[in-house]
């Protein structure tokens, strides 16, 4: 079955860094577009990044606008969301998705999830 598997959650001071990574298993990769969502307590989860199967296409929530990237390497398997500038307003669970295309994932509704990585930035 498919697996998703966040990795690189913690707790950082505000204006940190932090890499996320999903490692998937079970889908054909490199055919998947893959995206990030986030969960703060007391709201609902909301988009984040996306980006194309092959890569070169990408997607932001405007808050994280040159603040996150998101990247992945289809020979490993895995996406990964580069933090940069975090602030308090960041801390959520982070979520992995997969589907067929960018406009799934920017629309909320991947095929496939992971089980999230806690981000927890503090002041």
């Amino acid at each position: 079955q498919v697996q998703l598997v966040e990795t690189g959650g913690g707790l950082v001071q505000a204006g940190g860094s932090l890499r996320l990574s999903c490692a998937a298993s079970g889908l054909t990769f490199s055919t998947s577009a893959m995206g990030w969502f986030r969960q703060a307590p007391g709201k609902e989860r909301e988009f984040v990044a996306a980006i194309s199967s092959g890569g070169s296409n990408t997607d932001y929530e405007e808050s994280v606008k040159g603040r996150f990237t998101i990247s992945r390497d289809n020979a490993k398997n895995t996406v990964y969301l580069q933090m940069n500038s975090l602030s308090p307003e960041d801390t959520a669970v982070y979520y992995c998705g997969a589907g067929l295309n960018r406009r799934q994932l920017t629309n909320g509704r991947p095929a496939y999830w992971g089980q999230g990585t806690q981000v927890t930035v503090s002041s």
